[in-house]
């Protein structure tokens, strides 16, 4: 949230992309997301600073970059500048790329890891 929150610093509107639960599972597995689309999609909108979210279902959202020809492109700081996808569309038409340091142990895997670790540790044996 905190993201989302400094990235609407960028740019008059906020517009969030999130990968389908189809492009989810083709690049994270089978067993993700662990929140749907539908769900996802739901909680960012529920942001007052995001205007507005959309579902990709891509292997990348270089497609929808092209379409919504974004002034400024966000990323967070996990990704290092040169491997953002559309960065060079983004540069070539005179825009920005931003990248946003990310909240520390949060993340769908660390969340996911911390409560397995919970209910193993409290799980009682039957």
């Amino acid at each position: 949230m905190r993201y989302l929150e400094a990235a609407k610093k960028y740019g008059d509107k906020l517009i969030v992309a999130i990968n389908s639960d189809h492009s989810v599972r083709e690049i994270k597995g089978n067993k993700r997301p662990v929140m749907s689309e539908k769900e996802r999609t739901e909680i960012i909108a529920a942001l007052e600073f995001v205007d507005r979210v959309v579902i990709f279902n891509d292997p990348t959202p270089l497609a929808l970059i092209k379409f919504l020809k974004p002034d400024v492109l966000v990323k967070g700081a996990d990704w290092p500048e040169e491997k953002i996808v559309g960065r060079e569309y983004i540069l070539q038409k005179g825009g920005e790329v931003k990248t946003i340091p990310l909240t520390e142990g949060v993340s769908t895997s660390n969340i996911i890891e911390r409560i397995l670790k919970k209910f193993n540790k409290n799980r009682k044996i039957q």
